[in-house]
């Protein structure tokens, strides 16, 4: 049994959390907020602002094959994940589908040839006819393609689930300042020495991270999100419509939810949801799914992503030492299969350790 100290309780820092006391570690956790519960004040966690779409082949629009592949990796991991919290209605993986309107086929056609550049991933067409049977909802004379396999997260269930199931110590009001092998310097100036520490502190990072020796150009990118409350909305799976100016998602949350997402703008802005993207955002989602003229705004959220000049992750091992950082967009899609990666290299814990 090794003593673990993690800075950062998002949704990394918790995964880890959970996993690495499983396997028998003492583990305590040092994280910022106030409390476990979410913030939606653009200071917390950004793992509880995602939609939690868990679309590796979708995400081909932008990312990289690599982003797709480790995507996959984690589509496998995350039912045993939920299935072992015991929250497995917070997960689906019935698919999700791309949308487009017939003006917009130019923009989708460029999506549809980088999924298949790829060769990780094929989008099935549907006729009018099956895009009617499977999301009735949805405006008639979309073009539509499905991706099966991919799917949703509950993020904020989860996120709930992966710290009450841990047996770890959790230290809230407790900012790291300083992360090295087998030390976390706290704000307080506390000290704290561990056999193995992890750095999961995500856009925390950056003051420290922004010395050459360390992980140089951590940035944050603000993205937006709506929660919307349509009773029996009707749609059964996430959404993503190809649009020429906007990447733009709306998920299921529960039968009477839906999650509007997101912009994606260079910069650290921390203020509420701007009155562009609200008003371009729900245009958008009205424009393929015309019940939600009578959706109720329930919260207008907003976060920043932590990212790297490139936009992939940056994991790191070293004795003493693991680093996790830069999940971008990505995180509910990248991290278990990431924390698996850095668990394995450090021999700290394997999935299936009971």
């Amino acid at each position: 049994m090794a003593t673990i100290g993690i800075a950062g309780a998002g949704l990394v820092g918790r995964l880890a959390a959970w996993a690495l006391s499983r396997a028998g570690h003492a583990v305590e956790v040092f994280d910022p907020a106030p409390e476990a519960a979410p913030r939606f004040d653009g200071q917390g966690a950004a793992a509880f602002t995602a939609a939690g779409m868990l679309s590796p082949m979708a995400e081909l629009e932008a990312a990289s094959p690599e982003i797709a592949a480790l995507g996959f990796q984690s589509l496998q991991l995350w039912p045993g994940i939920a299935e072992a919290l015991g929250v497995r209605s917070c997960l689906s993986l019935q698919g999700s589908l791309l949308l487009a309107h017939r003006q917009d086929l130019g923009a989708a056609e460029r999506v549809l040839g980088r999924l298949r550049a790829s060769g990780l991933a094929q989008a099935q067409a549907l006729s009018a006819a099956e895009l009617a049977q499977l999301e009735p909802a949805l405006l008639p004379g979309l073009q539509a393609w499905q991706l099966a396999g991919e799917g949703l997260i509950h993020p904020i269930e989860m996120m709930a689930a992966l710290q009450a199931r841990s047996t770890a110590r959790w230290h809230w009001s407790q900012p790291v300042a300083a992360v090295e092998a087998g030390q976390l310097q706290l704000s307080s100036g506390e000290s704290r020495r561990f056999d193995w520490v992890l750095d999961a502190r995500g856009l925390g990072a950056k003051a420290q991270l922004s010395q050459p020796s360390q992980l140089p150009q951590l940035r944050g990118v603000r993205g937006e999100v709506i929660a919307l409350d349509l009773p029996g909305h009707g749609l059964g799976r996430p959404l993503r419509l190809l649009h020429p100016r906007h990447r733009i998602y709306l998920v299921p949350r529960s039968r009477d939810q839906l999650v509007l997402g997101a912009s994606e703008i260079e910069s650290e802005d921390r203020s509420p949801v701007s009155l562009k993207t609200a008003v371009e955002l729900m245009a958008a989602a009205h424009s393929v799914m015309p019940a939600l003229a009578e959706a109720r705004i329930a919260r207008l959220d907003r976060n920043l992503r932590p990212a790297l000049p490139d936009n992939h992750p940056h994991s790191h091992c070293e004795p003493g030492l693991l680093r996790l950082n830069g999940l971008y967009r990505h995180g509910w899609l990248l991290a278990p299969a990431l924390l698996q990666r850095l668990l394995s290299q450090s021999a700290l814990a394997r999935w299936n350790d009971e």
